[in-house]
């Protein structure tokens, strides 16, 4: 396989969202999951993962959030916010964020000035969006994989690709296959 230019950001491929049982389960997980395993050895260790995980206290509209889904209200190293086995063994570096947008320091500084994010995960319509837009912003350049990422649903996930699609050049939504330079 081809090395991929960039860092790769492998967003919150929690148990919260993986299990079906889960009030936030994301329908296509498994197909975001399958398109993460083929972009990893492109990147060696040019990879973060992150979690999503809630606040001690919610503060601000994070209050009315966490009244609509208490459930969620539970520390950092409940098994909800765990990393999906597979993605456990493989997150040498980790990034926790109690907000949708995963564009913190640390990410930005394994990124690098004018770098290259590829940010795969879920949710398109939520976590990845709301990285991608702030990255942008940041002056980084942008790949959202859209074959390795999944929404709450697949008409959330089109359209979200769609609104990040018309951020080029800042924002350019490709496959795995473009994003290791594939010619398949």
């Amino acid at each position: 396989m081809t090395t991929a230019p960039g860092h790769l950001a492998v967003i919150d491929m929690q148990r919260v969202f993986a299990e079906p049982d889960s009030p936030w389960a994301t329908p296509r997980f498994d197909e975001a999951a399958a398109g993460v395993r083929r972009l990893l050895p492109a990147f060696g260790e040019r990879v973060t993962f992150t979690r999503f995980v809630a606040p001690e206290k919610p503060t601000g509209a994070w209050r009315a959030y966490y009244d609509q889904w208490p459930f969620a209200l539970q520390p950092p190293d409940a098994p909800l916010w765990e990393l999906t086995d597979e993605f456990a063994a493989q997150a040498r570096h980790l990034v926790d964020a109690p907000t949708f947008g995963k564009w913190t320091p640390e990410l930005a500084e394994r990124v690098g000035p004018a770098g290259r994010l590829v940010l795969v995960g879920v949710s398109t319509d939520c976590c990845v969006l709301s990285t991608a837009l702030a990255a942008a912003d940041a002056g980084a350049e942008v790949l959202v994989v859209a074959d390795a990422c999944a929404g709450v649903d697949d008409d959330s996930h089109a359209k979200a690709l769609h609104v990040m699609d018309l951020y080029r050049p800042l924002i350019r939504v490709v496959t795995v296959a473009e994003a290791v330079g594939e010619t398949s």
